[in-house]
């Protein structure tokens, strides 16, 4: 996985885990919810990458 890549992902991750935990915070569920997708998908997006490596080498 190249580097760029990598650090996108944890970005939308960390974005995520930031945007719920204000949700949270906030009681503001829509917020917190959006934030567990964002943290899910950034999840999802490094774990097929790594699939793609896997197959590459």
């Amino acid at each position: 996985m190249n580097v760029g890549k990598k650090m996108a992902h944890k970005a939308e991750e960390l974005k995520g885990q930031a945007q719920k935990m204000i949700g949270r915070a906030s009681g503001n569920r829509r917020l917190e919810t959006e934030g567990h997708g964002h943290q899910a998908k950034g999840g999802m997006k490094q774990v097929g990458e790594k699939i793609k490596d896997a197959f590459r080498r």
